[in-house]
C-alpha cells in the first residue's frame, strides 16, 4: 500500500474537555503518514494549552489559531494548510477507530473511481447506539444528508468545490459540501468496519439547531444546488401537484366511514380490519 499523506483537521471551539479522547484516537492510528491540525477558532477555553502538549509530545501535531469564524471557517483554514493528498476532518470532541484511516487508503487504492470514504458509526455519550446507515445513493443524499463529517476524501476535490461553505453558519454544512463534490459523479464506499464514535452531549449543535435556523440554511443549499434536488426529486411544481394529489386522496378517505373505523380500531386497539376481497 502507497503511503499517501493524510491531512486530519480537527476544528476545536470550546471543546478543550474532549480534545484529548480526539487526538488519542488520531495518535493510535495504525496509519502512520498522516499529519494531524488542530485549528483553534477563538476558543475562549483552554485549547491552547491542550494542544501544546500534544504538539510537544509528536511532531505530526500543528497547532493553528485564528480569530472566531464558525466550523465551516476554521475546516478550511486547516485544510488550506494541509499537505496531504487526502483529508479527515474530524470534530474535536468525536474519535476515530484505529484501523479506519488505513481501511480508507486501501479503498482509495482499490477503487480509483471513489470521490468519498467514510464507515460505520457509533453515537457514546449521553446516549449510545450504533448509527444505522442506509447504503448510498445520491436519491437519499437529496432528502437528507446520509454521510458524516469524518470521511475522507482527497484535497483536490475541496479545492474544486471552493471548500466548504462558510455561508453555512447554522449547520448543515457537511450536507452541503457532500451535494458539491458528489453531484456531478463520483464513487462512495461505506466501510464495513466500525470506525467513527459520535459523542452525544446535551448540547450538542444539531439540537440547538432551531427550526427556523435550520430553514434558512435549506432554503440556501436548495438554491445553491437546485439542478441537483431538481434532478432527483424533481421541480417544486411537480412536488406541489402531488402533494395535491395526495391531499385529495386523504381527504376522500377521511370522509369514508369504514376508514375511520380503520384508523379507530388500529390506534386504540391494536389490530387491523382487513377489508374482504
Amino acid at each position: 500500500m502507497k503511503l499517501n499523506l493524510v491531512s486530519i483537521i480537527v476544528p476545536c471551539y470550546n471543546q478543550a474537555q474532549y480534545l484529548d479522547e480526539a487526538l488519542e484516537s488520531v495518535l493510535s492510528q495504525t496509519y502512520e503518514n498522516w499529519e494531524c491540525i488542530i485549528v483553534d477558532d477563538g476558543s475562549p477555553d483552554n485549547t491552547n494549552e491542550i494542544v501544546q502538549k500534544w504538539v510537544e509530545k509528536e511532531a505530526r501535531f500543528i497547532y493553528l489559531k485564528k480569530e472566531n469564524g464558525g466550523l465551516s471557517s476554521a475546516r478550511n483554514a486547516g485544510i488550506s494548510k494541509a499537505n496531504g493528498e487526502f483529508i479527515l476532518p474530524l470534530d474535536a470532541d468525536d474519535k476515530i477507530g484505529a484501523d479506519y484511516v488505513t481501511l480508507a487508503i486501501e479503498a482509495f487504492e482499490l477503487d480509483t473511481s471513489l470521490k468519498v470514504v467514510y464507515c460505520q458509526a457509533k453515537m457514546f455519550g449521553i446516549e449510545e447506539s450504533i448509527v444505522g446507515l442506509k447504503p448510498f445513493s445520491l436519491y437519499d443524499l437529496s432528502k437528507k444528508n446520509m454521510i458524516f463529517c469524518s470521511a475522507l476524501y482527497r484535497k483536490k476535490e475541496w479545492e474544486i468545490v471552493k471548500g466548504y461553505d462558510d455561508r453555512m453558519i447554522y449547520g448543515l454544512e457537511d450536507w452541503e459540501f457532500w451535494i458539491a463534490i458528489l453531484k456531478n459523479g463520483g464513487g462512495v464506499k461505506c466501510l464495513d468496519y466500525l470506525g467513527f464514535y459520535y459523542r452525544i452531549k446535551p448540547n450538542s449543535m444539531l439540537k440547538e439547531l432551531n427550526k427556523k435556523r435550520e430553514n434558512l440554511m435549506l432554503q440556501y443549499i436548495s438554491v445553491k444546488h437546485a439542478d441537483f434536488f431538481v434532478k432527483h426529486l424533481g421541480s417544486s411544481i411537480e412536488l406541489y401537484n402531488h402533494l395535491e394529489i395526495t391531499k385529495n386522496i386523504y381527504r376522500r378517505k377521511i370522509k369514508s366511514k369504514k376508514f375511520a373505523i380503520d384508523v379507530f380500531c388500529n390506534t386504540f386497539f391494536g389490530f387491523t380490519i382487513f377489508k374482504k376481497l
